[in-house]
């Protein structure tokens, strides 16, 4: 096969021209080339393709490659023009035929060497003028790439405008716009007139003008939006600062939080049209790469089918040069044979030769030409093919790279959107529930101060009203008792009078009655005040024991106090968890992203060296090439020893590449699992995050209701003190009245009015100490249910500490499975440079084998190449090329083969025997 660069051309020269150095070169009597002629034998091959390979070399810009023979007899030319193919040396026969016509004509050689030397000035003129225009083109070409660039960049700069407007305009609230304005983006006809510029030669100034207009409009209208949706949410913003007053009532709370929660309720639905838009698209990106590959495996079978008929060319080319050689063969020995002495004068053949012989010869000449034209016209079209399948796959790779890696996915604008709306809010609702928690703090903290306020109050005037009635039980015994005494005294008088009047005897008697009366009315006072002072000392009791209450009182509330406490620094403390939970989701992320870093490294890595064995490949086949031109047969061992050490470091390099394969094939199997490991890690954290939000919601729900009882409690307090209060008042008023009666009846009135006042006094403190006690148990039984809350928050705390040393394991496994990435990636680095370095010494192993020749070093090469061919190739059809790996036994072959065998229910290895699982059946790219 003959690459089609070695078939070059530079000028547009004329038919005359090319007839002219096509010419054979003219000779003296002696044998001897006539001086300032030369042999440029054209061959109609690189004629033919003259217009189609200018073009490709434009395109490619190649060096232009020389094929000069080593004859003695050939001037060597260094025109482009002039280059000589590797079909020259066969067609010998022909030019030794042309020139012994030209010897039998006798052309003057004087006359024709100056027509030469002109026509070659023409040619220098012309060829000169052609640099010139080369020069000029050049010119403009880099003038067109610089306009083009230029163009391309304005393109970018505008499109990154636009990107960042509809990033602004989504960051300010305007999701829906913003997406609507990024599919209007993407799909506006007028976006495309800048491309269009890129491809097309000349465009009316108008419609450029009119398309520049239509996008700066597009422009405005984004900027418009982006305005609409800021203004949009400074008002609500506004809004609800305007809402907050400095005093906000529960009622006012509970409707902000209403609100709060419908525009958090419009906002999900918004991001939730927003993820169905974008899953619509990821559909539209998922049905192009499918299209894309239909078309590319559509695109193999027609590379398949041409190469097909490119080998039965191929062979056709061969049967036919070898007869061609069989020929020449003849010819030369029966030129020998007739003729030797004009052979010998000339280096042609005899002239002498039978009509038809050089008919069948020109007719086998005139085949082979066909032959070679129908050949390099099936490896242009295959180069075409080629080319364009690659640019294809190339486009297709890239998709699917862009669709399957998480970091474009992660990096893209519309995740990038979305991701900063949601932080949005959730700082919003952060920064709300933050001001609700305080409004509920104060407000729980000024109930509690009311209650104690009320309490203490309370006490004291229990124990104010205790005190005044002792000191007035007190100074009403002291009166009666001072009274008592004067009474008796009064009459210890009389009887003295009685008795110095010893003379009235009815007098004596009655002061006997009276002093038996008098003394039966002071034991009964006795009695009376003993019972009265065991009445002071049961009050002392009681209020020694409504003392030791109201300090028990104190004691509860102190321990109510400290377990608030106690909750709220739980509560601190499960935020502190909570934020450290993030901050370990987070730290997840970064590491999963450094990650994809290194596995994106370690494919660029293995693309690379892919790509350089493809290009050695390519270079071995060029070698092999140039090879069959220039025949040597006095270096022949040392290539064959050359050769085996190359064939033994491919097949070292084809053992590392495996191997370097296999790796990266256990990496990404490793990565899947990490993939894996990382949803059910996120999946158990957001289940933990569920849980804290329920709990969170059960908390307010039970501070709710402790907010109620304390109301209600307030509200029985107030009334108690109302009752007190009444009670107290009505007490005076009989305190009053009592006193008037004091004064109008006797004194044992008024002990009898003192003593049930007394029994209404114990009557009222029982009722306070019954009131107390229930009191007692009401705080027992909220204490005990604030204990019940402290042991599930301390339950849920050492859950939550698990749940954290948990996942603090799986950072440690997380890091340390990082570190045996690093170290692997490191190795394959290491294996990188080793191969790049022996691709280096492969590369100047194959220079030196440049420069050397040989037929049989050409078809060592050639048998190497079709060697690897066959390695490629599946060894069970020795057809397609090797596409899944089985890895049990690690052995390579077709897809449609495997798929058979396992149709067939025949799961064994072709090359082995080794029973393999359809799981065991890996793709692999070669």
């Amino acid at each position: 096969m003959v690459d089609s660069t070695h078939y070059q051309s530079v000028s547009n020269s004329s038919a005359g021209d090319r007839s002219l150095l096509a010419r054979i070169p003219i000779r003296d009597r002696e044998g001897q080339i006539v001086p300032g002629t030369c042999t440029a034998n054209k061959e109609r091959k690189s004629d033919l393709l003259y217009h189609r390979n200018s073009k490709r070399t434009l395109k490619s810009k190649a060096k232009p490659r020389e094929w000069m023979l080593d004859e003695p007899n050939c001037a060597r030319r260094r025109s482009p023009r002039t280059c000589k193919s590797p079909g020259f040396l066969q067609s010998s026969a022909e030019s030794r035929h042309f020139r012994s016509d030209v010897f039998d004509s006798h052309v003057n050689a004087t006359f024709l060497l100056y027509h030469n030397q002109r026509f070659v000035q023409q040619l220098n003129s012309q060829r000169d003028n052609m640099n010139v225009l080369n020069g000029k083109i050049q010119a403009l070409r880099e003038n067109r790439a610089s306009y083009d660039a230029m163009l391309v960049s304005i393109n970018q700069e505008w499109n990154q405008v636009i990107d960042d407007l509809i990033f602004l305009e989504a960051r300010a609230g305007g999701l829906l716009n913003a997406l609507k304005a990024l599919n209007n983006a993407e799909n506006s006809g007028e976006e495309n007139f800048l491309s269009r510029l890129l491809e097309t030669d000349s465009i009316a100034t108008g419609y450029i003008d009119g398309a520049l207009a239509n996008r700066c409009l597009s422009t405005e209208r984004l900027i418009k939006l982006l305005e609409d949706a800021i203004n949009a949410e400074r008002s609500r913003t506004e809004s609800i600062t305007l809402s907050l007053p400095a005093e906000v009532s529960a009622e006012d709370v509970i409707l902000l939080l209403s609100n709060i929660d419908e525009m958090m309720k419009e906002e999900a639905k918004n991001l939730h049209e927003a993820v169905d838009i974008l899953q619509q698209k990821h559909r539209e990106c998922s049905d192009k790469v499918q299209s894309y590959a239909t078309n590319h495996e559509v695109d193999q079978s027609e590379i398949k089918h041409l190469k097909g008929e490119l080998d039965e060319s191929m062979g056709k080319l061969n049967e036919s040069r070898r007869k061609f050689i069989s020929l020449k063969m003849l010819k030369d020995a029966a030129s020998g044979a007739t003729n030797p002495t004009i052979g010998a004068v000339n280096g042609s053949l005899s002239p002498e030769k039978p009509a038809e012989k050089t008919a069948r010869l020109r007719e086998l000449k005139d085949l082979i030409e066909e032959t070679k034209i129908l050949a390099a016209d099936r490896l242009s079209e295959l180069l075409d093919v080629r080319e364009y399948n690659t640019i294809l796959s190339e486009q297709l790779q890239d998709i699917q790279n862009e669709l399957k890696d998480d970091k474009y996915v992660l990096q893209s604008r519309l995740y990038a959107l979305l991701n900063d709306q949601l932080q949005h809010v959730n700082a919003e609702v952060g920064r709300y529930r933050t001001l609700t928690d305080a409004m509920q703090g104060e407000r729980s903290f000024i109930i509690r101060r009311e209650k104690e306020l009320y309490a203490k109050l309370e006490s004291a005037d229990v124990a104010r009203n205790a005190i005044d009635n002792v000191e007035t039980r007190i100074a009403d015994l002291e009166l009666q008792l001072q009274k008592s005494i004067a009474e008796k005294n009064d009459l210890e008088i009389k009887m003295e009078e009685s008795l110095q009047d010893s003379g009235k005897k009815d007098i004596k008697a009655e002061f006997r009655v009276m002093a038996s009366a008098l003394s039966k009315e002071m034991g009964m006072m006795e009695m009376q005040l003993n019972r009265w002072k065991d009445i002071a000392n049961e009050a002392l009791s009681l209020r020694e024991e409504a003392v030791a209450l109201r300090a028990s009182l104190t004691s509860k509330s102190d321990e109510r106090k400290n377990l608030v406490e106690v909750c709220s620094k739980q509560t601190v403390e499960i935020k502190s968890l909570k934020s450290l939970v993030e901050e370990l989701q987070k730290e997840k992320m970064e590491l999963q992203i450094f990650l994809d870093i290194d596995l994106t490294e370690v494919r660029e890595s293995t693309r690379i060296a892919n790509s350089q064995a493809e290009l050695l490949r390519n270079a071995l086949e060029e070698h092999s090439l140039e090879l069959r031109v220039r025949a040597a047969n006095e270096a022949e061992a040392a290539c064959q020893e050359r050769l085996s050490v190359a064939e033994a470091e491919i097949a070292d390099l084809r053992a590392k590449l495996d191997k370097s394969e296999r790796e990266v094939s256990e990496l990404v199997e490793a990565i899947r699992m990490k993939d894996a490991e990382a949803e059910t890690y996120i999946s158990e954290m957001e289940t933990i995050g569920q849980a804290y939000e329920d709990m969170q919601t059960q908390n307010q729900h039970l501070l709710q209701q402790m907010t109620e009882r304390d109301d209600y409690t307030i509200k029985l307090v107030s009334d108690s003190v109302k009752t007190k209060q009444a009670q107290s008042s009505l007490l005076s008023e009989k305190q009053l009245l009592t006193k008037q009666l004091q004064q109008l009846n006797s004194s044992i009135e008024t002990l009898r009015s003192k003593v049930s006042h007394c029994e209404e006094q114990m009557k009222i403190v029982l009722a306070e100490g019954m009131r107390s006690a229930q009191e007692e148990r009401h705080l027992a039984v909220s204490l005990e249910a604030a204990k019940w809350e402290l042991a599930d928050a301390e339950k849920e705390l050492k859950w939550l500490k698990s749940a954290l040393s948990l996942t603090e394991k799986e950072y440690d496994q997380i890091h340390r499975d990082l570190n045996e990435v690093q170290i692997k990636l490191n190795n394959e680095r290491e294996e990188t440079k080793k191969l790049e370095e022996e691709l280096a010494e492969w590369n100047r192993k194959a220079a030196e084998l440049m420069a050397e020749t040989g037929e049989a070093a050409i078809q060592r090469l050639q048998d190497e190449i079709n060697e690897c061919k066959t390695i490629l190739k599946c060894s069970v059809c020795l057809d397609r090329p090797k596409q899944v790996v089985i890895v049990k036994c690690f052995h390579l072959f077709c897809n449609q083969c495997i798929q058979k065998n396992i149709e067939l229910r025949h799961r064994k290895c072709p090359g082995c025997g080794t029973a393999f699982g359809q799981n065991d059946v890996r793709a692999v790219k070669i």
